[in-house]
């Protein structure tokens, strides 16, 4: 039984800034007085990123005291992303708030009790009964993993309609005063944005969903890779951790899970029309296409995210989604992969079918 995309929709914090406006904020609130920035230069240039949305004014970030002052300006700026997100996307696919009979929300940037989810029903007029479920922790993956859960939801309920929303404000949890290599890569990589998909269950009685059908998914877990990227929490707020043996992680595991899950349905990665990859950085994006053997520009879109809006965690994914859906899109009933990793260490992958 599949379920079906009916619409993506993305939106971006609103202040915008090239990459060297990012990196000189950077040098002021992280590096010590007169320090040598070569470093810090480099690695904002190495990671590929251009230009990035970030939710508050570059002079604000190095006065933001401690971790309340950043999550309560994530709670306010989360619902106001989030609730543009879900109203773009239920336009798109031409459904109405009360016909949402599921809310999944996910989030690793910040903290919100009543969650953003509730906070959100009443804004946009969902019916009071609709299930929410908020996640946590699932950090970069979980745009990939919530399309996935979505899935299972609307295989057991095939008549309902469930909507994903990603929020993440990712320049909240840069530290400041933090010269460590991994807050340096973090400051030059990640960038703030949201984004909601809507999807219908197969006896969905509206009009067809006019995006790709979620044929299967797979989860996997690695063991031993715990440290290997996630937050060390403190008073501060989050503060990243990021291995720089990712990318052997993915070599080590991801080839083995793609061909794995393929071959299950009678595929291999030359039968994949379309690779929505979450845009993880270049070192990560390089060694997923050469593990995988994938032809030139299959990863286009992807690449062309990082550079222009910078890694948005888990809602990177979809703005790949509504990228591929809006550009290139591949040919009717072809087999298309959604893929993204994140803490855990762990890959989501979603087998699609246009």
């Amino acid at each position: 039984m599949t379920s079906r995309i009916a619409a993506v929709h993305g939106v971006l914090a609103p202040h915008r800034h090239a990459q060297h406006e990012i990196t000189d904020m950077v040098a002021g609130m992280c590096l010590p007085p007169g320090a040598d920035r070569r470093v810090l230069d480099r690695l904002h240039h190495s990671v590929r990123v251009r230009s990035r949305h970030l939710v508050l004014p570059l002079e604000r970030y190095a006065h933001l005291d401690g971790f309340g002052a950043a999550n309560d300006v994530f709670v306010e700026a989360a619902t106001e992303l989030g609730a543009r997100a879900v109203r773009g996307a239920l336009r798109e696919a031409g459904i109405g708030p009360a016909d949402v009979d599921m809310l999944m929300f996910a989030s690793v940037t910040g903290l919100a009790t009543p969650s953003i989810d509730a906070r959100l029903v009443g804004r946009l007029g969902l019916r009071p009964d609709v299930k929410r479920l908020p996640v946590f922790g699932l950090g970069c993956v979980a745009g990939a993993a919530g399309i996935a859960r979505v899935h299972d939801y609307l295989r057991g309920w095939p008549g309902h309609v469930a909507v994903l929303l990603s929020v993440e404000l990712c320049s909240l949890t840069f530290q400041r005063a933090d010269a460590s290599t991994a807050n340096l890569i973090a400051t030059g990589l990640f960038g703030d944005g949201a984004a909601a998909l809507v999807a219908c269950g197969e006896r969905w009685r509206g009009r067809p969903a006019a995006g790709p059908a979620v044929v299967a998914t797979r989860s996997h877990l690695y063991p031993g890779t715990e440290r290997t990227m996630g937050w060390d929490i403190g008073s501060s707020g989050f503060r990243v951790v990021l291995d720089r043996g990712v990318p052997e992680v993915v070599r080590r595991h991801l080839a083995a899970d793609v061909h794995g899950f393929l071959g299950e349905h009678g595929l291999k990665p030359k039968d994949v029309t379309a690779w929505v990859c979450h845009p993880g950085g270049p070192r990560v994006l390089r060694t997923v296409a050469e593990v995988l053997g994938l032809a030139e520009g299959a990863l286009d879109v992807t690449w062309r995210s990082l550079a222009e809006v910078g890694n948005l965690s888990s809602a990177s994914v979809l703005h790949v989604l509504r990228d591929t859906v809006a550009g290139r899109r591949p040919p009717p009933g072809s087999p298309g992969l959604l893929l993204a990793m994140g803490p855990g260490f762990c890959s989501e992958l979603v087998l699609l079918r246009w």
